[in-house]
């Protein structure tokens, strides 16, 4: 086995989520296979494809996403979430309060 390394400055090639859940819907439901599939969507290598199989094998749609670094999408939904909790704490207190004196 052997490993590449980068070479700096180096671009590399990132895929869209949809074009990978493509390519998983054409080995799973097409029946296509690995060859097929990178020639037809002109993906770099199978080795690629096969790890998109994997991840969403593993967690589903999920696995396929780009996580590196944190989008602004999803701190902005973290802090909605943490106001909700926040929100709904105190409408519990409240509830209890009123419970006690009804």
């Amino acid at each position: 086995m052997y490993f590449l390394m980068a070479v700096k400055g180096q671009k590399f090639k990132s895929y869209p989520e949809s074009l990978k859940m493509e390519a998983i819907r054409l080995h799973i439901e097409e029946k296509w296979t690995y060859k097929q599939i990178v020639e037809h969507l002109e993906i770099q290598d199978k080795d690629r494809l096969k790890k998109w199989m994997r991840k969403y094998r593993q967690q589903g749609e999920f696995g396929l996403l780009d996580r590196r670094g944190r989008r602004e999408a999803y701190i902005d939904q973290d802090r909605y979430v943490q106001k909700l909790k926040r929100e709904n704490e105190i409408l519990k207190k409240c509830l209890e309060i009123w419970m006690r004196e009804v």
